[in-house]
Formats: structure tokens, sequence, C-alpha cells
């Protein structure tokens, strides 16, 4: 088995006619994306900031799932919660926006602890 082969992925956003919202697609597949309301935008839909969260929550519930399967470990539900804390008064860098402080947490069902201890392990190595 040689080296995976790399994958793209293309995403596109396009501003629209009400200040701060965004139209996004990805292959067929379209979302809404507002600015937050600190910023003078709607703040209606998912922001920036939680949609990122979100693909990192996501990659960690899909990837457990696929290790899992790949070990064959019983694993009937990963569900995970992320929070992500940026604090303007106290950027990390004064050059860019990140985010001071981010925590996940994975709970797994079907699995012993040593099980989920294992897996989540995995997950932070890939």
């Amino acid at each position: 088995m040689g080296t995976p082969a790399p994958r793209t992925y293309q995403v596109h956003a396009r501003t629209t006619d009400t200040f701060g919202r965004v139209l996004c697609d990805a292959r067929d597949q379209h979302f809404v994306v507002d600015g937050p309301v600190q910023n003078g935008c709607p703040g209606e839909a998912v922001t920036p900031a939680e949609l990122f969260l979100s693909g990192v929550a996501a990659c960690g519930a899909e990837l457990v799932a696929v290790i899992a399967r790949a070990q064959q470990v019983p694993l009937r539900a990963a569900h995970v919660d992320i929070t992500g804390v940026q604090d303007p008064a106290h950027p990390v860098r004064q050059d860019v926006n990140l985010f001071n402080v981010v925590r996940i947490a994975f709970t797994l069902s079907g699995v012993s602890e040593a099980q989920a201890e294992d897996l989540v392990a995995t997950f932070k190595r890939r």
C-alpha cells in the first residue's frame, strides 16, 4: 500500500446583498455564513468562527468512527463538544486573530474507557 494520494478540497464564498452575510458552496452543497453581531453583521447564521470549530468537531467525530472501524472497536456513537475563546483584549499574536483557548471533549459510547482513550489518542496523532 503506497502513499495516499493528496486530497484537494475547494469551497467558494461570496458576499450577498445583506451586509455581513456570505453564501458558501462546497461541491453541490450551499450554506449561509454570517459575520458576528460585534462586527455589525446579522449574526443569524453560523459565524466563521463557529464554522471553523464545527469543522474540527466534525473531523473528530468522523475520524474516531473511522479509527474504531479500522481497529474493529464497537463504537456506537461519538459526540464531540468544542469551545473556542477569542479575547481581543489579550491577543495571542498581534498580527493575526487566533483563539486564545480551544477545548474539545469526546463522549464515546459502546466502548470501554481504555478503548475510548486509545481512539482519542489515535485521533490526536493524525
